[in-house]
């Protein structure tokens, strides 16, 4: 049974998941309509009542402690079951309607879920679509996330899982490139070549290829690097060099010719490989409308990503 010294703190734990989501008080004072010194003594309050330091306070930032992080975990729970118990007063469990915010990677975004989006809010009017590009890993409810789509041999264990097919690497490059170039035989030739890469880190230049019990690591350079698989796909089609790709993207160029394979003997190791899985949270009482988009997404994706590349 509730007491009423939780039922108290309840109000303070959803305002701490904000301010911890928003990283300052006052980001925090702005988003809730209160002012800084009301949120800082809030937080103040709160400390005593768990009697555990939250965070640490400097002149630039706000560090959020260990046992802070433990509290804004279990606060997130409570929030979130405070969420479905909402959605069960009202028709949203039974009626496809209200925001369904999702993450992907931006290549599987836009290559991928961006034909869908209008013949998904064709059929559902009263849903709100919230696309948002992450290719790093995200954390679903720090930022209110519904589903996220992640490609990966390591999916999150904490979430549901839909795996919807499988995606490889692509070496390839225009037919004109190659013949001006030449067509690498092995992955150490690639060093010789003009390569399109990332740029985002240090190791972006760094390619790891793996066929049986070879394993070669090649740096690879060039003249063009961009972290837009389509901006860097067009610079592969116009004879740029040699780009690496997930089968999904290049499918089509590969289709019309436009683009080449290349050492497709050869395995592409990266962290983007493996399943393309979709995750949401576990419970009980699933809203409509993200049953409805993930129905949706398994009817109109699995056929069509599970065409093998060779076939085209």
């Amino acid at each position: 049974m509730l007491n009423h010294k939780l039922i108290a703190l309840l109000p303070d734990l959803a305002t701490y998941i904000v301010v911890v989501n928003e990283g300052s008080f006052t980001a925090a004072a702005k988003t809730l309509g209160v002012t800084p010194s009301a949120l800082s003594k809030l937080i103040t309050r709160l400390e005593a009542a768990l009697s555990v330091k939250l965070f640490e306070r400097t002149t630039r930032k706000l560090l959020i402690t260990q046992a802070g992080t433990r509290v804004y975990e279990q606060s997130l729970v409570m929030v979130n079951a405070a969420q479905q118990a909402v959605e069960l007063s009202t028709s949203d469990h039974t009626e496809a309607a209200g925001s369904l915010t999702v993450a992907a990677p931006e290549a599987f975004l836009n290559s991928v879920l961006q034909p869908l989006v209008v013949p998904f809010l064709t059929r559902y009017p009263n849903i709100q679509l919230k696309l948002r590009a992450a290719d790093g890993a995200i954390d679903l409810f720090k930022h209110n996330i519904d589903v996220a789509f992640r490609l990966t041999d390591k999916p999150d264990e904490n979430l549901v899982l839909r795996e919807i097919c499988q995606t490889n690497l692509v070496l390839c490059a225009s037919p004109d490139y190659l013949a001006r170039s030449g067509i690498p035989t092995h992955p150490t030739q690639l060093s010789e070549h003009d390569c399109l890469y990332l740029a985002e880190t240090e190791r972006d230049n760094i390619w790891d290829f793996l066929k049986d019990d070879e394993f070669h690591t090649v740096a690879v350079t060039g003249r063009y690097a961009v972290n837009h698989s389509q901006m860097r796909l067009t610079g592969v089609k116009e004879g740029l060099g040699i780009g690496i790709f997930h089968d999904f993207v290049i499918q089509d160029a590969l289709a019309k010719g436009e683009v080449a394979q290349v050492l497709n003997d050869w395995t592409i190791k990266s962290n983007y490989h493996g399943a393309v899985a979709m995750q949401y949270p576990q419970t009980k009482y699933m809203p409509a409308r993200l049953r409805v988009f993930i129905d949706f997404v398994m009817a109109h994706l699995s056929p069509r990503l599970n065409r093998p590349l060779t076939s085209l």
